[in-house]
């Protein structure tokens, strides 16, 4: 007869979060010695992560933290939505952003690197993947410098954590403003803070493109330049902030928005679960 009691099963369950049948199994295995336990359903869960490895985690979360001199987001993405509001990845998400907030990670591949309670961010994820039993990955990570920021959170449904998230950094005293236009931030969805932004690659793709759709459109030939340029100045309304209608008066560019209020935009960071 192993030597563990219902309490031994109860305290393991509730360290790892792992299911009544494999905690039991486990200790029977173990012996009743709680650390080979743990050893045992870790490794049990590091297989369950290859196997899943292939899976989309196009659920989850998205997480801020405004850091006085610099604000963090995450993206935190698992299987279902069902984990997506579970306590136990919440809690990861709060520590992840933590980890990575203090590392001032800037990128996945950094964010991943960032030190946490003796290991690191990835180690952590996987850690926890094997115990919740999906996919998780830190599929976004930024950290904005700046003299002010703004975060907005949206949640698409009541019943889960903030799906789009967006950081604003600014210099201004506006912050009524400021929140007004990273509320335009989640719902328009700009790629880049200004036109000098956007390389140059991406610009003549899309110039090679109009110029394609005004000759199949019969265009004369002597107005196509003319013609280009205004599909090409609307390409940059669609994916430059400051160029954008502002989503609340489209008759308003965002620059001149932030402009009538005092605020000038250094930069922003948006995410959305699933994108």
């Amino acid at each position: 007869m192993a030597n563990f009691t219902i309490a031994d099963i109860k305290a393991l369950r509730e360290q790892l979060g792992t299911g009544m049948v494999d905690t039991k199994k486990a200790l029977e295995e173990a012996d009743g010695d709680l650390d080979k336990a743990v050893e045992i359903l870790r490794l049990k869960g590091a297989k369950g992560n290859a196997k899943r490895a292939d899976r989309d985690a196009s659920e989850g979360l998205v997480a801020a933290v405004d850091n006085g001199t610099s604000a963090t987001m995450i993206q935190l993405g698992c299987e279902t939505d069902f984990v997506a509001k579970n306590d136990k990845f919440i809690a990861l998400a709060d520590k992840v952003l933590a980890a990575v907030a203090a590392a001032g990670a800037d990128s996945v591949e950094a964010a991943l690197a960032a030190p946490v309670d003796g290991t690191t961010v990835a180690q952590l994820i996987e850690d926890d993947a094997a115990v919740i039993g999906e996919k998780l990955e830190l599929k976004g990570a930024s950290t904005l410098s700046g003299d002010a920021f703004q975060i907005y959170l949206h949640k698409t449904s009541k019943d889960l954590p903030p799906q789009v998230g967006v950081v604003v950094a600014y210099s201004g005293d506006d912050a009524e403003t400021a929140r007004s236009i990273a509320q335009h931030i989640s719902f328009a969805a700009p790629e880049y803070l200004t036109r000098d932004e956007v390389p140059a690659e991406v610009v003549d793709k899309e110039r090679e493109i109009v110029t394609e759709i005004s000759k199949n459109e019969g265009k004369p030939e002597a107005a196509l330049p003319k013609i280009v340029e205004g599909r090409v100045n609307a390409f940059f309304k669609q994916v430059v902030l400051l160029d954008q209608a502002y989503a609340k008066d489209n008759k308003l560019s965002i620059a001149k928005v932030a402009a009538d209020a005092g605020l000038a935009i250094s930069g922003f960071s948006r995410f959305k679960v699933g994108a």
